[in-house]
């Protein structure tokens, strides 16, 4: 079935996410209770929701997009390349950025969106802040009344579940098994935070968040049974 699927009608996602504010306490009083209610059966008695709070990214309803990178393909004379474009920085512009893409270029019935645990993270998470920031919804992200079928996301890891609901699998343990290169050569989901509230390094996030979408996209083939993209075959645009 996937390989009925033209490729260059898919388009590659990654999010990155941070906590809305750098500490805790800079946030309200109010939302500093709510986000302790939502958290309280996750942590652990001796940690405090302060404490807690470097994991508010997690959460849309805490945190914010910093950078969302796609990657769609071009096919020319059965030549083939990824081209990776990335929208970052300000949440609101980078949302609009998003929606006019999928707009004007994958608003097409036939035409996929494709994460990996994208269907639990990153399509409801980007969904939730365009709501959150008063963006109406593009149609690939509205899923209000839509039967299963007629939803347009993949996602690599439900590919690789295969039926199994209890599984889960990494995007690196992935690329490990199916010898992709490593997206993950400097840094991981965990470190987004410090980088970019610390280290005040978006863009050494942005390349991150790039590399994944490209491994999502790597992945992707290896599913497929085809020869994974060479650096060449790499367009960062």
């Amino acid at each position: 079935m996937l390989h009925k699927l033209s490729l260059e009608n898919i388009l590659f996602l990654d999010i990155e996410t941070v906590p809305q504010a750098k500490e805790f306490d800079e946030l309200s009083i109010q939302t500093q209770k709510l986000w302790a209610e939502k958290t309280q059966y996750l942590r652990k008695e001796a940690v405090t929701a302060g404490d807690f709070y470097k994991r508010a990214g997690i959460w849309a309803e805490f945190g914010r997009i910093i950078c969302i990178s796609v990657g769609y393909f071009k096919i020319t004379d059965e030549k083939r390349s990824l081209r990776v474009t990335s929208f970052y920085g300000n949440e609101d512009q980078s949302l609009r950025d998003f929606k006019a893409l999928l707009e004007t270029h994958f608003d097409n019935a036939n035409q996929l969106l494709c994460a990996h645990n994208g269907k639990e993270f990153d399509f409801p998470y980007i969904a939730r802040r365009m709501v959150i920031n008063g963006i109406p919804l593009p149609e690939k992200l509205n899923l209000f009344g839509k039967k299963p079928w007629e939803v347009a996301h993949l996602d690599t890891l439900e590919l690789w579940k295969f039926g199994d609901f209890k599984h889960y699998t990494s995007l690196k343990l992935m690329t490990h098994v199916l010898n992709i290169p490593s997206p993950k050569d400097d840094i991981d989901g965990s470190q987004v935070r410090d980088i970019f509230y610390e280290d005040d390094n978006l863009e050494r996030i942005v390349r991150y968040c790039e590399r994944d979408t490209v491994a999502v996209a790597q992945v992707f083939l290896r599913l497929r049974n085809e020869p994974l993209l060479l650096q060449p075959e790499i367009v960062y645009v």
